[in-house]
């Protein structure tokens, strides 16, 4: 459950760096409260996207990995994000990953390396 939980918070921490440096990516609207709940939400929703659709679309863009050198995996994780996107639209959390080819694929970037430097730094209480 710590795994989970670390895991959620990178995620939304990183979604977070991404909103101050990407100027068109936005998370949530109002109050503190309300826009950390919602970098909470979308930290989760991406997450699962991750863990679910993500394989999926790796397996059938796996030709284009070979093609691009991996390049590639940045605009999967674009894609991701805009999924991501679209599902808080749908439970009513703001978020808006910004048009799609540059901002957000900026914001798979920041996303991508924010992420990879807290995993490293931040043990997520898996034991073993």
């Amino acid at each position: 459950m710590r795994s989970i939980l670390t895991k959620v918070l990178i995620n939304a921490f990183s979604i977070w760096i991404a909103t101050l440096v990407i100027p068109a990516v936005s998370v949530g609207s109002g109050s503190l409260g309300h826009r950390v709940l919602s970098l909470v939400v979308v930290g989760a929703l991406f997450g699962l996207i991750n863990t679910f659709i993500k394989p999926v679309v790796k397996l059938f863009t796996l030709p284009l990995y070979a093609l691009s050198l991996g390049l590639i995996s940045f605009v999967v994780n674009a894609v991701m994000l805009k999924i991501v996107e679209w599902l808080s639209g749908k439970i009513g959390i703001t978020f808006d990953a910004g048009p799609f080819f540059w901002s957000t694929i900026g914001a798979a970037l920041v996303i991508t390396f924010v992420s990879l430097i807290l995993n490293l730094l931040v043990p997520d209480g898996d034991v073993g």
